[in-house]
């Protein structure tokens, strides 16, 4: 288990400006801190900030750095409304991807970064997955691309429990330490 601490600041306006908040653990409900989120600092840690409360909506995947407007993090609008500090970036990273649900059908086992899933895997789609060591992103377009989805040690049946609306993964990605 890792034993990490993570902290990351929230601010209202571009550039770190205007009202600010310091979160330092999982929060399901940020708008009592802030109205709007045009920037962001991490200063330890990885984090997954979504776009609605209870870690719902769109998923953004943060490490460490600064973040002067929502552009930096692909995001689409100033709403973050929740945030949880991603656990297991350190150490061994492996994940199998599977073209059916629930496990069925074509398997491909990964351990490095993959900036190009349908060049390795040979499908456009991903149903299941099973993340057997690390904490893992999935990225709707190559090139790391598009919307984001964290997927942690554990087994995920179907597409929609990593909370995506379609199977469609271009690439993916370790969570890690540097």
């Amino acid at each position: 288990m890792d034993r990490m601490q993570g902290k990351i600041f929230f601010y209202e306006d571009r550039n770190f400006q205007g009202r600010h908040y310091e979160c330092s653990s999982d929060c399901p409900e940020l708008s009592s801190h802030f109205s709007r989120c045009n920037s962001i600092r991490v200063e330890s840690g990885h984090w997954v900030i979504y776009e609605r409360p209870n870690y719902l909506g769109s998923q953004y995947i943060l490490g460490r750095g600064e973040y002067p407007d929502f552009q930096r993090w692909m995001g689409y609008n100033d709403t973050i409304r929740s945030c949880r500090l991603i656990r297991h970036t350190s150490g061994m990273h492996r994940i199998r991807v599977y073209e059916r649900p629930d496990y069925s059908g074509q398997m491909m086992e990964f351990s490095e970064d993959v900036s190009s899933l349908p060049e390795r895997f040979r499908h456009h789609e991903v149903h299941s997955a099973n993340v057997v060591d690390g904490a893992w992103v999935f990225y709707e377009h190559p090139n790391y691309r598009g919307r984001q989805y964290l997927l942690e040690r554990g087994e995920y049946r179907r597409y929609p429990e990593w909370g995506a609306m379609q199977a469609i993964v271009g690439s993916l990605r370790r969570v890690q330490d540097f």
